[in-house]
């Protein structure tokens, strides 16, 4: 279906984009207090910080809900700007409402769930507020944009987008894989819809924070959304992934923000591509030669041997067929089988040598 979207109409600063920034959790009214100003010296024009904070385990800092709303409100009447926190229950979005929030965002795991993003939508009928949807945990871009349309039927017209990574199981550099294609084509799908990147949750590290915004950037994103505490390493949750308001200005100021006026597909554009593809080569060789160690184990405990030439023939002569199916050399294919498997080799080697 079509969405039927308004603008968001949210301030921003001309020489920069538009930027949401905070800790991630309302930790105390000194904390709020603290990181808000140093974030308004800036000229930072939106707040964020969570008030409810979902975590995967129990025990953690779940957040300090109803109470830390009159600290959000006394940022707004302070600094003057807009404040927003992420929204999980129906009972959330009342109580935002009560204290004056002036933009909600939905998590990734609120929009993994059908029924709770329709009890959201139901909650939110009739009132007109900005609401930023992140993307769900897994990879779906359907489910994405399901939710985006139940809370367009509900009436909400000024809607956007977070791209915030998507979780995996295997280790990797990002704490969320990007897998930019995702949200590249919800935007093809929806130009004129806003999409926002949270480098914060993508890295999971703040020494990623810097080159994440700038891909964002090059890729077209319309904004970040970042994690910024006055003291990072003291912070209650997700302490790794957080800025002080001074780096997170430095970042912003070393941004080279894009012509869009420029139709014509530049050579970064493609190379950037390239890059996102050549991370997802990385991501898929290391769970090949994860699969591979486990057989390797197999083997020792089997007392195999590590060559199995006729396997290693079937894989070469199967690859090469599928690689001319593709349009590409069956040869170049072998031949970057041959390397795969030579280190394949070198692993249960070791493996079968311990």
């Amino acid at each position: 279906m079509e969405l039927e979207l308004e603008r968001l109409n949210l301030p921003s600063d001309n020489e920069r984009p538009f930027v949401i920034a905070g800790p991630c959790s309302a930790e105390t009214e000194e904390q709020v207090m603290t990181t808000a100003l140093e974030l308004a010296s800036k000229g930072c024009h939106n707040f964020r910080a969570g008030v409810w904070k979902p975590r995967t385990k129990p025990g953690g800092f779940e957040g300090n809900g109803e109470k830390a709303l009159p600290w959000m409100k006394r940022v707004k009447d302070e600094t003057g700007m807009l404040i927003t926190t992420e929204v999980a229950t129906p009972e959330h979005v009342e109580l935002c409402l009560k204290y004056g929030m002036d933009v909600l965002w939905i998590g990734a795991r609120t929009t993994a769930n059908p029924f709770a993003m329709q009890a959201l939508a139901d909650a939110l009928k009739g009132v007109d507020i900005p609401v930023f949807v992140k993307n769900p945990v897994n990879p779906d871009l359907e489910l994405w944009i399901g939710a985006l349309e139940r809370l367009n039927m509900a009436g909400i017209k000024r809607l956007g987008a977070i791209h915030r990574g998507f979780s995996s199981f295997d280790k990797k550099i990002y704490r969320n894989l990007p897998m930019w294609q995702i949200p590249i084509e919800l935007r093809r799908r929806f130009p004129e819809m806003p999409i926002i990147c949270d480098p914060s949750h993508i890295g999971g590290r703040r020494d990623l924070i810097a080159p994440l915004c700038q891909q964002a950037m090059d890729l077209g994103f319309d904004g970040l959304i970042v994690e910024s505490h006055c003291d990072p390493d003291k912070a209650w949750s997700d302490a790794a992934q957080q800025v002080t308001p001074d780096v997170l200005d430095y970042i912003l100021s070393l941004l080279v923000i894009r012509d869009e006026n420029i139709t014509t597909e530049g050579i970064n554009q493609l190379r950037k591509q390239i890059d996102e593809l050549d991370n997802d080569l990385m991501q898929l060789l290391a769970k090949r030669m994860r699969v591979c160690r486990e057989i390797g184990q197999y083997k020792k405990e089997h007392n195999m041997t590590v060559l199995q030439a006729q396997r290693y023939n079937e894989i070469l002569d199967k690859r090469g067929a599928q690689g001319a199916l593709c349009g590409m050399d069956s040869q170049f294919i072998k031949n970057i089988f041959e390397a795969v498997h030579e280190e394949s080799v070198r692993q249960q080697i070791e493996i079968i040598n311990k």
